[in-house]
Parts: structure tokens; C-alpha cells; sequence
């Protein structure tokens, strides 16, 4: 059993990506919400329908049905409500990968208020920013000291929050405890009428961006939003009925709605969450093997550790599909895991402020490695120049999504509390997703850079992530960035910040250096090559993982390329 289907207009199989782009809608109901519509609606008709599996570095593993999970939201939801909160306050989850995240995230959407999960990565300054941006009534946390620590030295300046609520087996002076106090209440909670009841278009969840530049935007979404996620999980996760899912995401990311809760419920799989402490490539790839995931996803990033393990000690049989996203895909990693496990990985983009806007859904097109595949039926996507006026195949523009005729399922209400950023992210009838793609004549999306990324040299215009793609090849390379230096001579050279694999990093950076400038040179046009190298231990990234390459622009601002050399 499973829901997609009930809201799918045309739900068949398709012939084709045409067939499936012109056929595929998705439809609501009256007030839907996630909580009632389909977590009951399981509990319901397939009560014990796994819902979730979840493990942790300790051992420790629960299951969960829908009728648990229906049941104890519940009960967290009538908890809430003894606290004081009600539809429209704002509550903000820092529970990282623990189960009680898939309590409290329906809880809060059967009462109506916004949520705002949150990574455990905050400090003092990030959490009175967003505490006050988004006036935070109560804070929930695991029991983790470092996190905990932080929140209450935001408190002083946090007038909004009521209640800190620690979740987990250690108490902590000053904080409600969840489980104490939630524990012994009744498992009631009647869905709202009147003036409390939920609407499709009220505001359900808030997610801060993870600030590239400047201070994180508050993108808001609605309670449609899950209904967008049927798209990304059912055709690019390719799920299966009564199958089990894993993205790899903290529940702090917009990555862990995309992946680990609405479209793959709705879709009928169940999630498994593997809290681990820290990342390891092969107990990662002995959880797929042990539990028989049949999806997965994952960021590059680990599919590039993953690549690098003997693949052959581990069964990946039941996966039927693997899939990325969270930045592009280079094509060396995706034939390399081809290559090992006879397994494809499908390619998906989007934001913190949408579904999946651009992928490689099921079997309708073939991949094009390196390409974000084709876009999502649900929005109305173009790639236009300045002007809003659209650009030939095969030439850079901005990615756009059409909202003239109303705004699609998934794509944010607007930044919340900012009139003048949400009206210049819709400007001219479009949404503006700040990043440049190129279409080709088969209707592929390949993605260049953000806009602020992209490097005019010589007269050229370079995008990073190409010339990144070509470095990440060479076997010394575990990380780069790629950024542009002003250059008296070309208006701006290209420089690329390298972290390099274990094994090289001891060797004379001048050698390595004149290797890699090599290789790039053997392996791309003259004007993308690097003309400066820089070798670092880490890159400067945002707490969501994303590389900052604003950051090594600020750091090289006011240099010139023709004596950069020597400060190296």
C-alpha cells in the first residue's frame, strides 16, 4: 500500500520522459496535512507498516510502524499543547539523526506550528540570530552537551523562547525533560477544527539557508510542500513499496525533508536512520549490505570515499537504485561506481527553497554523467539571460522556474519576514534560483555555477565546478575549489585551493604543482587551466557541509594573479 498514487493525476507508467513531463501532476486535497493525511491514514488501513528503522554507533536499534509513529505524535502533539504551543508558533528541532525527530515533526504539524530544524553544528551567535529572526518560542535538543552548552548562552539574548526541552537519556538543569513529561500522557490528540484547524497554504516549516554569503534567508514553506517531495521520491529515489530508504542527511539540512520523511512515506518505504557519530565508508556500506537497503542517496562527496573501499566484500544486490545530490556530480566518480558495482548513480538538483527541480527520473531518459538530467514535471523551468528572456541551447544562463500561473508544489511561500528579497527572487514572473546551467539540444541541464561563482578571464567565461570535475580525477586530489583572482592582464586568473589525498600531501608542493597544472592542461582548453594552486588542509565551508569559495575570493580580493605566487 501506498499514497502516492492518490495524488498523482495520470498515475501509470509513462513511455517516455515526454510522456511522463506532460503527464505527471500532482493534485491536493482540502487542508491536507502530512500528519492526519497520511501518517494516520497508514496507521489506519496498514498499521503495521514499517514506518522506520533506526540504529546508532551504540547498538541500539527501534522499529517503527505507522500506527507507532501515528500514535506517539500524538501524544507529543497534546505535550506541546501543555506547553503552550499553538498553530503558528515556532519551534525549532536540534535532534540531529534521533528517532524522536519523526515524532516531533508530525506533533508540531498536527498543531499547525512552523518548524525549524536546525543543525547541532550552531553556535551562541547562529542560534540568537535565528531565535530572534524567526521569534523561537521553545527550543528542543538532544541530550548533547556542546549543543546544549550553546543554546543556553544564547538565552540571554533569546527573549522570545519559553521552554528548552532536552530529548534523550540525560537530564540537564533548567530543561524540560521529553520523555518524562510526555510519556505518561494519553495518545489523543483530535485533528483541530475552526480557527485552529490547518490549510494548505498556511506556513508549516521554515528552513534557514546555510549562507554562502551574508546572513542565512528564512525560507517558508506550506503545508503542499510534502506533496512536491512525491516527485522526488517516488521518481528520482525511485522507492519501492514496503522497501527501505537512506539519504545520508543531518535532520538539521533541507536534505532530510527531501529524503528522509515526506515523499518517502507517502510513497510507502520506510526510512532507515543510521545515527552514526562520525562518517565511515565501510560502515556505511555494511549498513546497505546488512539491512538490505533497496535506495540510497548520498552526496558526491561520500560516493567519492565510498569508491575508493573494495566494493566486492559488500552485497549491494537489493539497492535498486543510487542517486545524489547536494552539489554536481563529477563523471570520473559516477563511471568509477559504474565500473565497480554495475550500479548507476541518478543525478537530482534543487534547493533549500524546492523539491527536486532538475534529474535523472527512473528510466525515462538516459544519464548523461555530469549532468543534472532533465527537469521535474511540476515546474516550468527555463534558462534565461539578464533580460529574463531565454537563451539558446548549448548557453549560459540563470536556472528559472515560470510562477505566472501560480506557484508549483514545493517551491517556497517566500523568505520569511523579507518583502524586497522574496520579490526579488520572483522577479519578472520567475523564480530565480541564483544558479548557472546550460540546456543542450536534448533538453539536459548542466550545471556551471552559482552566479557569483563563474570566472571571466581572457575574454572566457569558466565555471568552477567544470574545471573542479578535471581535477577530481587525479588520484592526489581528495577536495578543490575553484575561484578567480584578479589578473591585471586577463581581468582574472583561475586559482585552484586543493586539499590533497593522504599519500601526497607530504609531497613538495611545487611538485605537485607542476603535475596537476599538467594534467589539467592534458585534459581541458588552455584558458580553464589553473595558473595558481594553492594546497590547504581544509577547505572554508558552511555548517551544511558547501564549500565557500566567497570566502577564498575575500581572502585573495585586492591581489593580483601576476604576483600571487609568492604569498604561497
Amino acid at each position: 500500500m501506498e499514497l502516492a498514487h492518490e495524488f498523482l493525476v495520470n498515475d501509470r507508467e509513462y513511455s517516455s520522459y515526454d510522456d511522463f513531463n506532460k503527464n505527471c501532476k500532482i493534485r491536493t486535497i482540502p487542508d491536507f496535512n502530512f500528519a492526519y493525511d497520511i501518517i494516520d491514514r497508514y496507521a489506519k488501513d496498514a498499521p503495521e507498516k514499517r514506518a522506520l528503522v533506526w540504529i546508532d554507533d551504540n547498538d541500539e536499534e527501534r522499529t517503527f510502524s505507522f500506527k507507532d509513529i501515528s500514535l506517539e505524535s500524538k501524544k507529543a502533539a497534546y505535550w506541546l499543547t501543555t506547553k503552550g504551543i499553538k498553530k503558528g508558533d515556532t519551534v525549532m528541532l536540534v535532534l540531529r539523526r534521533r528517532w524522536e525527530w519523526w515524532i516531533l515533526m508530525p506533533a508540531l504539524h498536527r498543531i499547525g506550528a512552523i518548524v525549524i530544524p536546525a543543525t547541532d553544528q550552531l553556535l551562541q551567535s547562529d542560534i540568537e540570530y535565528r531565535t530572534n529572526a524567526a521569534e523561537v518560542k521553545m527550543i528542543i535538543s538532544y541530550d548533547n552537551p556542546h549543543i546544549q552548552g550553546e543554546i543556553e548562552k544564547a538565552m540571554p539574548k533569546s527573549p522570545s523562547v519559553k521552554n528548552l526541552v532536552t530529548v534523550g537519556k540525560e537530564k540537564r538543569e533548567g530543561w524540560i525533560s521529553f520523555h518524562e513529561e510526555c510519556e505518561v500522557l494519553p495518545a489523543e490528540f483530535p485533528r483541530p477544527t475552526g480557527d485552529a484547524a490547518t490549510h494548505n497554504t498556511d506556513p508549516m516549516l521554515l528552513y534557514f539557508t546555510s549562507g554562502t554569503s551574508g546572513y542565512p534567508k528564512m525560507v517558508l514553506q506550506d503545508f503542499d510542500y510534502p506533496l512536491g517531495h512525491i516527485m522526488t521520491a517516488k521518481y528520482w529515489h525511485g522507492v519501492i513499496d514496503d522497501g527501505l530508504h537512506l539519504s545520508i542527511a543531518e535532520t538539521g539540512w533541507a536534505k532530510s525533508t527531501w529524503g528522509k520523511l515526506y515523499g518517502q512515506w507517502i510513497a510507502g518505504t520506510a526510512l532507515f536512520v543510521y545515527d552514526m557519530n562520525s562518517f565511515k565508508p565501510t560502515k556505511m556500506l555494511e549498513m546497505i549490505s546488512h539491512y538490505g537497503l533497496t535506495t540510497f542517496c548520498a552526496p558526491p562527496t561520500v560516493y567519492r570515499f565510498l569508491v575508493r573501499q573494495d566494493l566486492s566484500k559488500y552485497d549491494l544486490s537489493k539497492c535498486v537504485r543510487f542517486s545524489t545530490a547536494g552539489e554536481a556530480l563529477n563523471s570520473e566518480v559516477y563511471n568509477k561506481w559504474l565500473e565497480y558495482t554495475g550500479k548507476k548513480i541518478y543525478e537530482g538538483y534543487g534547493q533549500t527553497e524546492s523539491t527536486i527541480i532538475c534529474g535523472n527520473f527512473l528510466e525515462y531518459s538516459e544519464i548523461k554523467p555530469g549532468s543534472m538530467g532533465k527537469p521535474n514535471p511540476l515546474y516550468d523551468v527555463e534558462v534565461l539571460n539578464p533580460n529574463n528572456k531565454p537563451v539558446p541551447a548549448g548557453e549560459v544562463g540563470e536556472l528559472c522556474i515560470h510562477v505566472e500561473n501560480g506557484r508549483p508544489f514545493g517551491l517556497l511561500m517566500g523568505y520569511h519576514k523579507d518583502v524586497v528579497l522574496t520579490a526579488d527572487a520572483f522577479d519578472g514572473g520567475v523564480y530565480h534560483t541564483g544558479d548557472n546551467v546550460y540546456m543542450d539540444e536534448d533538453g539536459y541541464v548542466w550545471f556551471v555555477g552559482r552566479k557569483d561563482d563563474i570566472i571571466k578571464t581572457a575574454g572566457y567565461r569558466v565555471s568552477p565546478f567544470e574545471v573542479e570535475s578535471i581535477l577530481q580525477q587525479h588520484p592526489s586530489v581528495m577536495e578543490c575549489a575553484v575561484t578567480g583572482v584578479e589578473d591585471s592582464k586577463r581581468g582574472m586568473s583561475v586559482k585552484a585551493t586543493i586539499v590533497l589525498s593522504p599519500g601526497y600531501d607530504t609531497k613538495d608542493p611545487k611538485e605537485m604543482e607542476i603535475e596537476l597544472s599538467t594534467f589539467a592542461k592534458e585534459n581541458t582548453a588552455m584558458y580553464k587551466c589553473p595558473r595558481i594552486f594553492e594546497f590547504v588542509k581544509e577547505l572554508p565551508k558552511t555548517i551544511s557541509g558547501k564549500i565557500r569559495r566567497v570566502e577564498i575570493r575575500e581572502k585573495d580580493k585586492g591581489k593580483d594573479a601576476q604576483n600571487i605566487k609568492q604569498d604561497f
